[in-house]
């Protein structure tokens, strides 16, 4: 696949990146103005630090060595299912996007959500067990040798894989973050197992990575060298650096969660702005908020 495959997307992914974002600044202003504790500044950093993750995977200059550099490739599905989900729902994006947006298309959504079906393809997405099942099939899948060549080799599964790998972050994340509209199904100590668990198929696979003594993708070997690394370098590089930022990602909220669990139990700023938003999406109606939408 040539270079040039990423002449016409990162287009389309600039307008939809530009249009999230405007939507969840709107949104997140007009919050601000009527409910002025319900959504912190540091979560409209988040959001936007990973709709600016997801840019640098799939629409920087990066994306153009996806095909000649492992560790590219690498450091493109640890944005996209990692680094962007995490922090997009770390800005609790529903509420303030959904506020930014025309009043049209709110009542149409609210209508949608209301669907039975919906309701049910919610209760499925929201069970941790699915979550990690997904997230763990994604990830290994993806990387059989036969399945990442078909990825790099075509376009259309290039970007199926790319969406792939970012559909299967927001499901891993969903329990862990618990944005709003999310409904605690495990009690939350659970969370600590379930973290630990994904761990497993990113150490196995960047494991066999690392101490593999052939090039598992042949496709790198006809691809020019950068860095002056060989194949079996910049797979070695990739691998590392998955297990590295897996484990120290994935240790972060483990930490904050221990820690949450083993102190006093007091009400944290997340739970309150879960209230917050809770209150503010079952009252849309409340007289500032409609003057401002």
């Amino acid at each position: 696949m040539s270079s040039e495959v990423h002449d016409g997307p990162p287009i389309l992914l600039m307008l939809a990146l530009m249009v999230l974002a405007l939507a969840y600044l709107r949104g997140w202003y007009r919050l601000q103005k009527a409910f002025p504790n319900v959504l912190s500044v540091w979560r409209l950093a988040a959001f936007m630090g990973g709709l600016i993750s997801i840019w640098v995977a799939l629409g920087s200059p990066l994306a153009i060595y996806d095909h000649e550099l492992l560790t590219v490739h690498m450091v493109q599905h640890l944005l996209l299912m990692t680094f962007a989900p995490a922090l997009i729902l770390l800005g609790e994006p529903v509420v303030p996007i959904l506020q930014g947006l025309p009043r049209f298309v709110q009542s149409a959504l609210r209508v949608l959500f209301r669907k039975s079906l919906v309701q049910r393809a919610r209760r499925l997405l929201s069970q941790p067990a699915f979550c990690w099942l997904v997230s763990a099939t994604t990830l290994v899948g993806w990387h059989v040798p036969k399945a990442f060549a078909l990825g790099l080799q075509s376009d259309l599964w290039h970007v199926v894989g790319h969406a792939s790998f970012l559909g299967a972050g927001f499901l891993f994340w969903w329990p862990v973050v618990q944005p709003w509209p999310s409904v605690a199904v495990w009690p939350r100590w659970s969370i600590l197992l379930y973290l630990f668990l994904a761990t497993l198929p990113c150490d196995i696979l960047s494991g066999f990575l690392v101490f593999s003594e052939r090039v598992v993708y042949p496709i790198y070997l006809l691809a020019p060298r950068h860095f002056g690394m060989t194949a079996l370098e910049d797979q070695q590089c990739a691998a590392a650096l998955m297990w590295t930022c897996v484990t120290i990602v994935y240790l972060v909220p483990a930490a904050l969660l221990t820690t949450r669990l083993l102190g006093v139990r007091n009400p944290s700023s997340s739970e309150m702005a879960q209230s917050d938003l809770r209150r503010t999406a079952a009252a849309p109606s409340d007289p500032q908020l409609v003057e401002a939408v």
